[in-house]
């Protein structure tokens, strides 16, 4: 991923010599493994954890004359030992040690993603609380539909981001396998022990069977929850492009002091991180693709799914990383224009208040299709005359023969829909 979208800690686990640290790591376990089975000598051993270590520039000399990148990392810690160098990758293939290592670094960026993801529900979970009662127009098909709250809004996208942290958590917990099996899989060369143990060291578990390689069917499920994830990032960017539209102007993405919205035009002032999340969603959820279809690999291997991993892994990690710490930026630094809220849920004269005219008339006895239509021309005349829907209704003497114009009054009210808010923001919030 280009610097632009990178924050380092994400980045730093996709770097060579984070790579080949945890190759030697595992290596290193694995003769420590051997030497208590008495596999190995115990001195070997010991000396491979003492002395063990590699030279990336050594590394990539010898890769460009094998063209094999684990056989010159093998190499390159080779040349840091002597005799004992021949116990390392006893038994193993180069899968154990890539498939593995892969496994690890994965779970390291996803503990990095569930705290991005835990950080924007906190941040969500504000805005709820600030904004439960802060009145707007909800919206149905870009349509004006009856009144919400804008806190109501917010905890909806927390709802959305929580599920989608228990799906990570989930796929953290899938992901998280090593093989230590041999060249098919079968232990053939080298004890289920040995694999146990570095398991046990890594916080990992064992692949119960694997081929050469782990089933990329655990990395499909990976890449999907992490392009699902984009997708509501993206959900609630679009919200805010809608919201910051000049003729909405509910709510507006933090603008700096000295930021500039247009070469061309000094009044802009565009939703350009919003923006942005938007194009990030589209390339994080294009990697899915990709990593679904590595699945179907020729029998116990090939490498088709090995040049895929190496661009989707860190660029789908780290372009997620950046999106959630931006949009936890966004929701934060949101600005909230109450004034604007009010003036859009009065822009449409009252005819959010159709529906629940419509369910007194029928519960006072009118057959529904009559209600429907009896109310629906009061709609339209209240559209076309650009005239408030409740005197329409209050005046109209078959609505006032059915319905008592006090309660009518009562429940003309943009209030009467927060009426359960209270609730539903303990479904929300309280199980936390």
């Amino acid at each position: 991923m280009i610097e632009r979208y990178s924050r380092k800690d994400m980045t730093a686990i996709w770097s060579d010599a984070s790579r080949f640290a945890i190759w030697l790591e595992i290596e290193i376990l694995a003769c420590e493994a051997q030497a208590e089975l008495q596999l190995i000598p115990n001195d070997a051993a010991r000396r491979i954890r003492a002395n063990a270590h590699f030279d990336e520039g050594r590394i990539k000399a010898i890769e460009a004359e094998v063209h094999h990148d684990v056989i010159a990392f093998l190499t390159s810690v080779g040349e840091s030992l002597g005799d004992e160098a021949r116990y390392v990758h006893r038994g193993l293939t180069s899968s154990d040690i890539i498939d593995s290592a892969f496994a690890v670094q994965l779970c390291k960026a996803t503990d990095i993603l569930l705290h991005d993801l835990t950080t924007l529900r906190a941040t969500l979970k504000k805005q709820a609380q600030t904004h439960k009662n802060t009145l707007m127009m909800g919206r149905s098909h870009g349509i004006h539909g009856e009144p919400i709250s804008f806190g109501f809004k917010m905890a909806q996208a927390h709802a959305e981001f929580s599920r989608w942290q228990t799906r990570l958590q989930q796929a953290k917990k899938d992901i998280a396998h090593i093989a230590l099996s041999g060249a098919m899989g079968t232990f053939a060369h080298l004890p289920p022990r040995v694999e146990a143990h570095v398991a046990k060291k890594l916080n990992m578990a064992c692949e119960p069977i694997s081929t050469q390689v782990i089933a990329r069917d655990r990395h499909g499920f990976y890449f999907s929850v992490l392009a699902g994830i984009a997708s509501s990032v993206e959900r609630l960017a679009v919200e805010v492009r809608h919201w910051q539209r000049s003729e909405v102007g509910e709510a507006m993405e933090p603008f700096g002091k000295q930021q500039k919205g247009s070469s061309a035009m000094p009044h802009k002032r565009n939703p350009v991180l919003a923006e942005n999340l938007t194009g990030l969603a589209r390339l994080v959820r294009s990697f899915a693709i990709p990593a679904l279809e590595n699945i179907a690999l020729w029998h116990e291997r090939d490498i088709s799914h090995s040049s895929v991993e190496r661009v989707i892994a860190p660029d789908a990690t780290i372009a997620l990383d950046f999106a959630l710490h931006r949009l936890n930026g966004v929701m934060a630094g949101l600005e909230v224009n109450e004034e604007a809220m009010a003036r859009n849920l009065e822009a449409s004269h009252g005819l959010w208040a159709s529906g629940v005219v419509l369910l007194m008339l029928t519960e006072a006895g009118m057959e529904r299709d009559n209600a429907y239509r009896l109310v629906q021309s009061c709609a339209f005349e209240a559209h076309k005359n650009q005239t408030n829907f409740a005197d329409i209704v209050l005046a109209h003497k078959e609505i006032t023969a059915h319905c008592s114009p006090s309660d009518l009054k009562k429940q003309l009210q943009p209030s009467f829909y927060l009426r359960h808010i209270d609730e539903i923001m303990a479904r929300v919030f309280d199980e936390e």
